[in-house]
């Protein structure tokens, strides 16, 4: 946007500091520093320290307008790429969990829970947390998340009824994930079989989803497996649902298991899912609706900050984001371009936070000399962005410092 408006860019860098590597093009020295922590765009005239000649390629020789296009595009530039990366991933396909998007009706309920103590029965639907209505299991999982050690009110449907209770969600894994100890009714499914393998030959199909197993209804992924092992070459009758309807299925086991045990050449998945290929248009759709839908729990998030409704220990700084890059890594590459596309996400939104030093405070700065009809002064502006620098040192040491302890957990 700055070479679009004719004004000189004089330095182009990812990350700060120190220079490893750098090069010159058309004017622009582009370099590679030792600080991998983001990267910056230096413009001519651009700081107070610049040697200024009032010359037209000189940032603060334009216009308000034109200011405010240069800082806005980098926030830009972020959500951008964040809506491309997310439009790629969900062209490539993915299975969907179907709980997810599902009424939240008690399933499951772990012994000596928040839940249990809160007296959460099996059947209930969970409809409010904390005064905000709860459709689908998704919705409560990001209302429970950052609520970790802090007490929320719940709100459940019985029998008709509304029946309202306070629970504590309990701190689960290094990063401090609330969790009440609730889960789904969840059924097995059939992922895959093998071909010509025992459940094929006996009529069993993919997606079929696992109802019962010798009449024990009810069975986990892990219980299903078990029972098939314990039975090897014998006749094993499952009960599955296909297209809405029940049908019961024999399958005679083999042996060919660790140390015998019992197999029925098929890949069962822990809970059903639905399989989901958009086309490119709808792909594009999905993308602009899940971006704004995160985009808004960001920004809720941030606001939490200042309510301290956001718990500050749960802060990721460069460490946290570098493991979980990893991890995504190890899963693939779409998992990983949905990664980066969260993390391009938040770039971009906290970089439109008024906050001086960065974009959103540039703007916030041009916002208020419009208003005022002057420009302030240089010993103004100083102050105003060291407060800004002053803030960002703080996060930045307080995110540093949850992943350091992150590591010792």
């Amino acid at each position: 946007m700055a070479r679009w408006h004719g004004i000189r860019v004089v330095t182009f860098s990812l990350g700060f500091g120190p220079k490893l590597v750098k090069w010159t093009r058309l004017g622009t020295e582009y370099c590679i520093s030792i600080v991998p922590l983001g990267g910056y765009v230096k413009l001519a005239g651009e700081s107070v320290e610049d040697d200024r000649t009032g010359a037209p390629d000189e940032f603060m020789s334009q216009s308000k307008w034109v200011r405010f296009q240069v800082y806005v595009m980098g926030p830009i530039m972020n959500i951008a790429l964040a809506f491309v990366l997310t439009v790629v991933v969900l062209h490539h396909g993915a299975d969907v969990p179907l709980w997810q998007s599902s009424p939240a009706v008690i399933g499951q309920i772990a012994p000596g829970s928040p839940a249990e103590k809160a007296g959460l029965q099996i059947g209930d639907r969970i409809v409010e947390i904390a005064g905000k209505p709860m459709a689908t299991w998704d919705d409560v999982t990001m209302s429970i998340l950052p609520k970790a050690g802090r007490e929320i009110s719940l709100t459940v449907q019985r029998d008709g009824r509304a029946v309202a209770t306070a629970i504590v969600p309990a701190s689960q894994t290094k990063y401090e994930l609330g969790d009440i100890g609730v889960m789904p009714k969840i059924r097995p499914q059939v992922a895959t079989l093998s071909p010509n393998g025992p459940a094929e030959r006996a009529g069993m199909k993919p997606d079929d989803v696992l109802v019962a197993v010798d009449g024990q209804v009810g069975l986990t992924q892990p219980k299903v497996i078990d029972y098939i092992r314990a039975h090897p070459k014998q006749m094993v009758t499952f009960t599955v649902e296909r297209g809405g309807a029940d049908l019961t299925i024999a399958v005679t086991t083999n042996n060919q298991g660790p140390n015998g045990a019992g197999q029925i050449g098929a890949q069962i998945k822990p809970y059903e899912t639905k399989r989901i290929e958009p086309a490119l248009p709808q792909a594009i759709t999905m993308s602009a609706t899940q971006t704004w839908q995160q985009s808004s729990l960001i920004l809720t998030t941030l606001k939490g900050l200042f309510t301290r409704e956001t718990p500050v220990n749960q802060l990721m700084g460069p460490v946290a984001i570098a493991e979980l890059s990893g991890s995504a890594a190890r899963l693939g590459w779409f998992d990983l371009f949905a990664f980066m596309s969260m993390i391009s996400l938040n770039l971009g939104m906290i970089n439109l936070l008024p906050i001086p030093i960065l974009d959103g405070g540039h703007i916030a700065i041009l916002a208020m000399e419009g208003a005022a009809r002057r420009d302030f002064s240089i010993k103004v502006k100083e102050r105003i962005l060291f407060a800004g620098f002053a803030l960002i040192m703080l996060l930045m040491v307080t995110v540093i410092y949850n992943d350091v302890a992150r590591l010792f957990r």
